[in-house]
């Protein structure tokens, strides 16, 4: 056999015995007449020792191994002299008695250690590498203790894990398709899912009631940290629900794995939040609520008639960070240059003071008196060592999100985004439709099979753009885990939805006409959610990207680097698929 034990098995009580071991040489290090090298495999590292006094040529065959190398050894557990506490087999290592080289490596691109001097794009191209680091394999650890807990959890419930297809028709709503063209079909394509939606509201039609699925699902969409080309959801879908149920089940769901994967319990029920209450106090709809700052709104404080850029706005509003009065000049000028950026798109930034004597220093002095910069101080419930930071704009919701910008720039420079502290929300009520400056119509926020909240039903006739979709979302840590909706399973809604999306009844019938066919075979009332699986392992594991809980993830230009794809293809392959590239 290869091995008798791992490397990271063996403790104090194996002293003496005989083992057998087999892994990756981490490093190599010569002391004198005695070579010592760490082992490492999945499970750990073992310290072996090698001994010119005891066997010269063993010694010197030890002394040629390089990192990297794979080895078996044959030798005796001791007692360790010099005892290592931050190792679990710190307490022993291993008299070497056998070495089998198994394979020789040449020099790795970067070193195997948790702090590596392999940069992201190398890292990425040897992927391989990679992860052999401890700190990578345990994201794909709790990634996959996550997935035994969520099918255990769901499981126990009632739900059923079903296979969906992987290639699907395309659908015209929401993210691009991936496209893929049918060789026994000339000329047509499939689609990769962007998500199983209308597969598993089909499933609920066909009676199996609660659905689940640790599913990929693709998008062809820009890239960010939290955002892959293709990435995994936990599909969920139940019949016969409420919202209610459907949030109790997955808050339930949450908190079990808090507390199983984190030790953390969460015992009271989460906070929800309106949409629209969401984005006035924090400018989200995924607010971070680990801390506070909300959102102070001052246009009867400041609109005086005396500042013309206060004047001429349609929002003014700020945020208090508390402590931060001592802010200098070039703190300032660094957060007005924060705002100013082209993502965030703020034309300035007016501060405030609140001095050790109560007393307000603003950069708008020369406008505002000092019972007027009192009364600003009021309103912000300030208190003597906090600055008072202050947006406006002529368009309310744009100027909210880039108040949302600072405040999370404001928690991060005060340590306020503490990765270890989980505050968790459901986030409601959010507006059925958005308008499409583009496309110049309303479009599904979520999507197409929504239900509106049964009291705005009636205003789909009157004022489609007031409407409030019946869908949630679950929020941690300022990132949206989680969302979805009570659907429409009633044909005559699930039609005029369609008008209103400006679709044509020929055109809803081509996309979607299996699923409008299928209600017609009765449809229970439904919905779901989906989880971010990467997103949750990410948040569990303290990551700032996705990437590192994924073994072979794309780069933020979409490719991926060590298997140099997307790639061109053959002629042949062009021609077989009736395909005629133009690049222009």
């Amino acid at each position: 056999m290869y091995r008798t034990h791992t490397c990271g098995e063996l403790r104090i009580e194996n002293v003496g015995q005989s083992v057998t071991l087999a892994g990756w040489v981490q490093r190599v290090r010569k002391m004198g007449g005695m070579t010592f090298v760490d082992l490492r495999d999945r499970y750990g590292i073992t310290q072996l020792v090698f001994n010119s006094e005891t066997n010269q040529e063993l010694n010197d065959r030890a002394n040629k191994l390089g990192r990297e190398f794979v080895i078996q050894i044959v030798g005796t557990v001791n007692e360790r002299y010099s005892k290592n506490a931050n190792m679990p087999t710190g307490d022993i290592e291993i008299i070497v008695e056998e070495l089998n080289l198994l394979n020789a490596s040449e020099v790795p691109p970067f070193t195997i250690e948790d702090q590596s001097d392999g940069g992201d794009d190398i890292r990425m191209k040897y992927r391989y590498l990679d992860l052999r680091r401890a700190c990578v394999r345990k994201n794909l650890e709790l990634r996959h203790k996550m997935c035994i807990e969520v099918r255990n959890y769901l499981s126990n419930l009632g739900f059923l894990e079903v296979e969906t297809p992987m290639l699907i028709g395309s659908t015209p709503e929401g993210a691009r398709d991936f496209v893929v063209p049918s060789r026994m079909n000339p000329g047509q394509f499939y689609a990769l899912p962007q998500s199983p939606q209308t597969l598993k509201q089909l499933l609920m039609v066909a009676g199996f009631d609660r659905y689940f699925q640790i599913v990929k699902c693709f998008r062809d969409e820009d890239l960010r940290a939290d955002r892959q080309p293709e990435f995994t959801q936990i599909d969920c879908e139940m019949s016969f629900v409420t919202q209610e149920d459907i949030i109790q089940t997955f808050e339930g769901m949450a908190k079990h794995l808090f507390k199983t994967l984190r030790g953390v319990e969460l015992n009271e029920p989460f906070l929800r939040l309106p949409w629209a209450e969401a984005m006035r106090r924090f400018g989200s709809d995924k607010p971070d609520m680990r801390f506070g700052m909300e959102f102070v709104e001052l246009m009867d404080t400041l609109k005086c008639g005396i500042f013309p850029v206060f004047d001429n706005a349609t929002y003014i509003g700020g945020i208090c960070a508390p402590g931060c009065a001592v802010y200098t000049r070039k703190q300032l000028d660094q957060l007005t240059d924060f705002v100013k950026r082209p993502q965030i798109g703020a034309k300035g930034l007016v501060y405030a003071r609140v001095q050790e004597d109560g007393s307000v220093k603003s950069s708008v002095d020369k406008f505002y008196n000092p019972e007027q910069l009192e009364a600003l101080k009021q309103k912000m419930e300030a208190k003597p060592g906090d600055l008072i930071l202050i947006l406006s704009g002529d368009d309310a919701m744009k100027t909210r999100k880039q108040l949302c910008e600072l405040r999370l720039e404001m928690g991060e420079r005060l340590g306020l985004r503490d990765k270890n502290k989980f505050a968790l929300l459901w986030v409601t009520e959010f507006p059925m439709f958005e308008w499409s400056d583009e496309e110049q119509r309303l479009m599904a926020m979520h999507h197409p099979f929504t239900h509106p909240m049964d009291e705005d039903i009636a205003l789909l006739d009157t004022d489609p753009a007031a409407v409030r979709a019946d869908a949630y979302d679950m929020v941690c840590n300022g990132i949206e885990v989680g969302g979805g909706s009570i659907r429409i399973h009633d044909p005559k809604l699930q039609e005029k939805m369609f008008e209103i999306l400006g679709f044509t009844p020929e055109r809803a019938q081509e996309q979607f006409g299996f699923l409008m066919n299928a209600f017609k075979y009765g449809a229970p009332p439904h919905g779901g959610l989906a989880y971010g699986l990467d997103r949750w392992v990410s948040i569990f594991a303290g990551l700032d990207s996705i990437r590192d809980c994924i073994a072979f993830p794309k780069n933020n230009s979409g490719r991926d680097v060590m298997l140099d794809a997307p790639a061109a293809i053959d002629q042949k392959q062009l021609d077989e698929l009736f395909l005629k590239v133009d690049v222009k």
